[in-house]
């Protein structure tokens, strides 16, 4: 679960459609109802054979609806009407390849694609079929289709093993992403508009976690970065439209969050600084992220050191980390926007100024300096504060939320600069 609170009382239809991926409906469904949603489930017949409606109806503690519901003696008020009204938000996990040409030819054959098109809420599509079936032209078409409907969400399957015992694209993303996206959904929704694409065709190049250095074959050092804030970072960017790299430390998020991205793990500051310089030239906003270790040992032992000898060894090999965003300043191109971060202790006003004199001494167009001396936000938390600071004295208040809606605050200022 990535947040606890922020789908708490919203309304969320849960959509399942005709592929093996339906057995994870019910665990979706579970994980909504234990952060607060209001969850009602509708199936398509293909997936009612692959998954029980009794156990959607069960878990969701709402009845799970079906076509043979749609035109009952019940309703005083047609059932896709009903439905499409009620929910805020409508999650299609999955989404097979004969429920999408439904919805992009149109058609309201079946009470799922009914309320398809009724719907004026956000719709998530998690597409998952068969490698050979996602990368046919038809399907193609399709998928390119609702890409390009800013009420659709599009979470593209992952590489992996499918039911069918072939390796390759077409397995339905996570539940944290899915999740993730829900939420992201929701931070636009209280905007009343969409999560739309803003961000298509811009590039990120996005480092985060800590950097690791060796001082022997077993002493390191490090620092308590978990990486969470640049990976959120990473996922809002995608989710809006972006192409992203992400170059990290070992992070300590869960794996399924870094899906979708195009991932480079490094240790140390200098192997970090060398892909960043790989990839800064195609990039058209870095986000510098990353919690680097300010001090390295220049001549790592490739054995344990004893401790008696320990101190003196490290003291006579010790020297600073090179300062990577100030390095990448340098080779900043035209129309390339730096966000840069800075951790910090202290009142506001401390804050505020230390952040405004790393803005400038860095070179950074914007840049986030957050309190880590403050109750549940900053290193392995879900939550942060702090202020973004940018150019010409600009000063704005960041107040605590989860690190996924401040992520979606500050893509909104690099948009805004772009």
């Amino acid at each position: 679960m990535i947040n606890s609170t922020s789908l708490s009382g919203k309304n969320i239809l849960v959509a399942v459609t005709g592929s093996i991926a339906a057995v994870k409906a019910p665990i979706l469904v579970s994980r909504l109802i234990k952060a607060g949603a209001e969850v009602k489930c509708v199936i398509t017949q293909s997936a009612a054979n692959l998954v029980s409606p009794l156990s959607l109806s069960t878990l969701s503690r709402n009845k799970c609806y079906q076509d043979k519901h749609q035109w009952a003696d019940s309703q005083t008020k047609p059932l896709h009407i009903a439905l499409a009204e009620w929910a805020e938000l409508i999650i299609v996990a999955p989404m097979s390849a004969t429920s999408l040409s439904r919805f992009t030819s149109g058609s309201a054959d079946g009470l799922l694609a009914s309320i398809l098109l009724a719907s004026q809420s956000q719709i998530i599509m998690a597409a998952a079929m068969n490698t050979s079936m996602w990368e046919h032209q038809s399907v193609k078409k399709n998928w390119k289709h609702v890409k390009n409907i800013d009420q659709v969400i599009t979470l593209e399957p992952s590489e992996g093993l499918l039911a069918c015992d072939r390796v390759g694209d077409g397995k339905m993303v996570s539940l944290d992403i899915i999740e993730l996206a829900s939420e992201s959904a929701f931070i636009f929704h209280e905007e009343n508009k969409f999560l739309t694409k803003d961000l298509k065709g811009i590039r990120f190049l996005i480092s985060t976690g800590p950097t690791v250095e060796a001082l022997d074959a077993v002493r390191q050092i490090t620092n308590r970065s978990s990486g969470k804030m640049g990976v959120f970072i990473a996922q809002a960017a995608k989710l809006r439209g972006a192409e992203v790299d992400l170059v990290h430390g070992p992070v300590s998020v869960q794996k399924d969050l870094l899906e979708g991205l195009n991932t480079y793990p490094v240790r140390s500051s200098n192997e970090m600084g060398a892909k960043i310089d790989d990839l800064q030239p195609s990039a058209q906003v870095i986000v510098m992220a990353a919690a680097i270790s300010d001090f390295k040992n220049n001549n790592p032992s490739e054995q344990k050191i004893s401790k008696e000898f320990f101190l003196k060894s490290i003291l006579n090999n010790l020297e600073m980390t090179s300062d990577i965003i100030k390095n990448q300043t340098r080779k900043k191109l035209e129309n390339q926007i730096f966000l840069g971060f800075a951790a910090e202790t202290g009142s506001d006003n401390e804050i505020i100024e230390k952040g405004e004199n790393k803005r400038v001494s860095k070179g950074c167009d914007l840049l986030m300096t957050n309190p880590i001396d403050r109750a549940g936000q900053g290193f392995d938390e879900n939550f942060n504060s702090g202020f973004l600071l940018g150019p010409k004295k600009m000063v704005k208040n960041l107040s605590f939320s989860t690190k996924l809606a401040i992520s979606h605050q500050l893509l909104d200022e690099i948009r805004n600069l772009k």
